[in-house]
């Protein structure tokens, strides 16, 4: 997702008969308006039940953008500020990744080094009050709601753990919560690169992790896994300054909104951070966004092979309009492509090799949502991409018939990453790019 600030528009420039048909469709739409007002009127003065007009506003606002695509929405000032902590990288709170399941709070995962973790909140763990207060049935934003607050606040929290007999109580104090997007170890001589997110601190830790590894394994580096699977994506300018990271130059993506010749491209700077090491990325259906242009990138110059299974889809940018001290619009304005131009929206990155997740015991039964399947998604124009939505052939690959269990017993708890891991061991230079890119 792109963040963007724009200004007003100073002037506009007249052509022949340019007013008339301004005219015209002024009309027109005023016609529509009226309608709309007509509508509001009646059901402010005859609706079985009040209902304020503020509601009614954002009702219609949120109905017109609903009808353009899933991604242009009109943010109020929770919406607003959760986009502004996600982007910006940090938050008051606990550090806990939340779910609902059948009306209640689920955690999915304690962040590591935040109050939670260090407490022992588990991921798993149903939590089921707040300072005594019952939150069966509330709303999954209700409930953040309440866990976030000032730092240096405290909060009681009452957990119901599988195994344990009796409900658990934790006092927590609330801490500033950085969100770190990147992780990184050495697995032997592999560098393995997690980045989970795009916020404004994605590029520098991207960067970071790499001069990290460097300094690990000095010149016994045998190159790196990138792991970009269930990435949801985020700032536009973070995804070029990741591919930046490992392309020595040439085109990243380009931008392109609704006039044929508006189009921005950005390029990589000179110089190749990990010095020309082999690198496989891994993908999978919740790759998407950013994360997909960081993929399409290193793919289209043959710098990273991919690998796992098709991402996402998701081939737009949104740009932020902020309206107010606490709301804003979030509307789709330009689609992306990758260096040689593809688009990737409902189709996706391809892999280079699609490898399972087999570790995943119900490996066989997910059925995984992807761009395609969301209402009211852009269309592809690329004229050659509907053959691209078929999907593949569901025959059973040969090599991929092993069992979750059976990987287990191996030690393989992550059946993508294990194969990322041993690939890089056997690959050599990288080849040669497989396009030039112009830099007009």
């Amino acid at each position: 997702m792109s963040w963007k600030i724009v200004l007003p528009v100073a002037a506009l420039v007249l052509v022949p008969g340019y007013a008339a048909v301004q005219a015209a469709a002024e009309s027109d739409t005023y016609k529509e308006l009226d309608a709309l007002m007509d509508v509001f009127e009646r059901v402010r003065v005859t609706y079985v039940d009040q209902v304020d007009d503020k509601t009614l506003i954002r009702g219609a606002i949120n109905g017109m953008l609903a009808s353009l695509d899933p991604h242009s929405a009109y943010l109020d000032g929770r919406d607003y500020a959760n986009l502004r902590q996600t982007t910006d990288g940090e938050y008051s709170g606990l550090g806990l990744t939340v779910t609902s399941e059948d009306g209640a709070v689920k955690v999915v995962t304690p962040t590591d080094d935040t109050p939670a973790a260090k407490a022992g909140i588990k991921a798993g763990d149903y939590i089921t009050h707040l300072d005594d207060e019952l939150i069966y049935g509330s709303t999954l934003n209700e409930a953040v709601d309440k866990m976030r607050g000032p730092a240096g606040s405290k909060i009681k929290l009452t957990v119901v753990r599988q195994g344990e007999p009796k409900p658990l109580e934790f006092q927590l104090t609330r801490e500033v919560v950085v969100i770190k997007p990147v992780k990184w170890e050495a697995r032997g001589n592999v560098g393995l690169i997690r980045i989970s997110t795009f916020n404004s601190r994605t590029g520098d830790a991207t960067r970071a992790a790499v001069e990290g590894l460097r300094g690990k394994l000095g010149d016994t580096v045998a190159g790196y896994v990138i792991d970009l699977r269930s990435n949801p994506g985020g700032l536009l300018d973070e995804a070029i300054k990741v591919s930046d990271v490992f392309l020595e130059s040439g085109e990243v993506v380009s931008e392109r909104r609704r006039a044929k010749n508006d189009v921005d491209r950005y390029f990589a700077k000179a110089g190749d951070a990990t010095g020309g090491k082999p690198i496989v990325v891994l993908v999978d259906e919740g790759t998407a966004s950013a994360a997909e242009i960081v993929a399409g990138a290193l793919q289209d110059h043959r710098r990273a092979i991919v690998l796992g299974q098709r991402s996402f889809g998701k081939g737009s940018v949104q740009t932020v309009y902020p309206l107010s001290g606490d709301t804003a619009l979030r509307l789709t304005t330009a689609r992306y492509f990758t260096p040689s131009g593809r688009s990737v929206q409902e189709l996706g990155i391809d892999p280079d090799i699609t490898v399972p997740q087999l570790s995943d015991p119900r490996v066989a039964e997910r059925k995984p949502v992807r761009e395609a399947d969301l209402k009211k998604h852009l269309i592809n124009e690329i004229k050659d991409s509907t053959d691209r939505l078929v999907e593949q052939d569901s025959t059973p690959d040969p090599r991929f018939l092993a069992k979750a269990e059976e990987l287990k017993a191996k030690g393989v708890i992550d059946y993508q990453l294990d194969y990322a891991l041993r690939l890089v061991g056997r690959l050599g230079p990288p080849a040669a790019p497989r396009l030039q890119v112009a830099g007009a």
